[in-house]
C-alpha cells in the first residue's frame, strides 16, 4: 500500500485502521489465550518466566508488527517498550497488549488486549478485547461504538451491534470499580452516590460496562498510564460516555508527560457528580 510520509491524520483510513486494530487484537488474544490455558500455567506462574511475561510479550510484539506495517509513520506507544515511553507526541498509537495481569494470574478472565489511537490528545478510535470472557468492544469508522458478538475471527466481522451509555438514575446509580486496587478514598468517594449497585471488574472492561449501560459511573483514585485507559476511553466516548479528570472534571487528554494519569471518574452523561 502506498504510503506519504509526513502524512497527515486528516488522511488516515479509519476503515482500514479498525480492520487493523481489530485483527490485531484477536490474534494477541488467541496468543494468551494459549498462554492461560496451557497444562504448565500454575507451575509457570510461581516462576521468572512468568505466563504474563510471556503473554504480554508475545502479544506486544504481534500487535507492534501489525501497526509498524499498516502505519509505519505514526508513533507507537507501547507498555511493553519502555523505549517508547519517552516520546513527546499528541497523535499516536497506544497498546497495552494485556491489561489485567492480577487477573491472568488469579485465572479471573478479565484481562484485556487494548489498542488505540489518540489524535491531538483525544482517544479517537480503540478495541478493547476480553478474549476469556468472549467480549470485544470497538468504535467503528465512523467512531461509533459497538460490540460484536463471537465467535471472533481476524478476517471475518461477526454479528455487530451499536452500543450506548445508559440513562442514568441518580437515586439508584450503578457503579463499577476495580477488584484489585479498592481502597478507602474510592469507597468513601462512591458513599456519597446512592448506589442501586456496585460491580467489581479487572482492567479496561470497565469502561465498557459504562459504554454498555451496564454502569453509570467508574470512578479511579490510584496512578493508572495512558495505555491502560486510552482504548475503554475511546469506546466510552464513542458510546456518549465521558472520561474526567477527578479533580477538576475537565475532559481526559493523553499525550501527558510520561504518559502518566491522574486520577479520574468515567461516566455517563446524566449522573449528577458530586465533588472530589
Amino acid at each position: 500500500m502506498a504510503h506519504n510520509h509526513g502524512q497527515m491524520e486528516a488522511d488516515l483510513d479509519y476503515d482500514q485502521m479498525m480492520r487493523v486494530f481489530r485483527a490485531a487484537a484477536i490474534e494477541a488474544g488467541e496468543r494468551i489465550m494459549q498462554v492461560y490455558d496451557a497444562d504448565d500455567f500454575e507451575v509457570k506462574s510461581k516462576s521468572d518466566a512468568s505466563p504474563v511475561t510471556e503473554a504480554d510479550e508475545a502479544a506486544d510484539a504481534l500487535i507492534s508488527t501489525r501497526l509498524r506495517a499498516a502505519f509505519p509513520d505514526l508513533p507507537l506507544v507501547t507498555e511493553e517498550q519502555a523505549d517508547s515511553h519517552g516520546q513527546a507526541v499528541s497523535s499516536f498509537l497506544i497498546v497495552d497488549p494485556l491489561d489485567g495481569t492480577k487477573e491472568f494470574i488469579q485465572r479471573r478472565g478479565d484481562f484485556t488486549v487494548n489498542i488505540a489511537w489518540v489524535e491531538n490528545g483525544v482517544p479517537v478510535r480503540g478495541v478493547v478485547y476480553a478474549p476469556a470472557q468472549g467480549r470485544l468492544f470497538y468504535t467503528d469508522a465512523t467512531g461509533q461504538s459497538v460490540e460484536e458478538t463471537g465467535p471472533f475471527g481476524p478476517d471475518v466481522i461477526g454479528s455487530v451491534t451499536p452500543i450506548r451509555v445508559g440513562k442514568p438514575d441518580n437515586a439508584a446509580l450503578y457503579v463499577v470499580a476495580s477488584k484489585s486496587h479498592r481502597d478507602a478514598a474510592t469507597d468513601a468517594y462512591i458513599s456519597k452516590y446512592a448506589t442501586a449497585d456496585m460491580k467489581s471488574a479487572g482492567s479496561s472492561l470497565k469502561f465498557c460496562l459504562v459504554a454498555t449501560g451496564e454502569a453509570d459511573l467508574y470512578p479511579r483514585l490510584g496512578r493508572t498510564m495512558e495505555w491502560d485507559t486510552a482504548a475503554g476511553d475511546a469506546v466510552l466516548r464513542g458510546a456518549g460516555g465521558h472520561v474526567i479528570g477527578f479533580e477538576d472534571h475537565q475532559p481526559f487528554t493523553y499525550g501527558k508527560p510520561g504518559f502518566a494519569n491522574g486520577f479520574f471518574i468515567a461516566h455517563a452523561p446524566g449522573v449528577d457528580l458530586k465533588p472530589a
